[in-house]
């Protein structure tokens, strides 16, 4: 067995998913006696996902019910970046986007702890916006996809594993 084995470490998110969250959110809103007259709504605004209510406190239920709507549907709250509420005429607003692959200074984190806590044998490299982890012992590999998963600063997930 001298062939190296791999597996790469992405962080993705099913767009559908999040479409289905989003239109399951709205009727949610629309549906509930709280959310009745306040102009209540999330909406999709190029590629960052709008939320308006006439309350700060509203908007943040909105927030609460499309976080819930993730949850149910598999999706991280680790890769929903969400801003503070904010003032817009009459009506309070909070933008929101869904953050796809693992920003250089959280690689450059995830490479440090394979180097320092993963087996002697394990190597890592930054490709793009994913990470390359080899090693000839596949039980290495494993040993660092169970480190990785105590890694709370993304949503991680491991493919290719060869």
């Amino acid at each position: 067995m001298a062939s190296e084995s791999t597996f790469d470490v992405v962080s993705k998110v099913d767009s559908q998913e999040v479409s289905n969250a989003m239109n399951q959110a709205q009727k949610e809103i629309v549906q509930r006696y709280d959310f009745k007259g306040i102009g209540a709504e999330v909406d999709f605004s190029g590629d960052k996902i709008l939320m308006k209510a006439n309350s700060e406190e509203r908007v943040k239920a909105v927030l609460d019910v499309f976080q819930s709507k993730l949850v149910r549907r598999n999706i991280s709250l680790k890769s929903l970046e969400a801003g503070e509420p904010y003032a817009s005429g009459k009506e309070y607003r909070i933008e929101a986007e869904i953050v796809e692959g693992i920003a250089q200074d959280v690689a450059k984190k995830i490479n440090k702890l394979i180097r320092d806590e993963a087996p002697k044998g394990v190597k890592s490299t930054i490709q793009g916006d994913e990470l390359r982890v080899s090693s000839k012992s596949r039980d290495d590999l494993q040993a660092t996809m169970t480190l990785l998963r105590g890694f709370d600063e993304a949503d991680l997930q491991f493919v290719n594993f060869r």
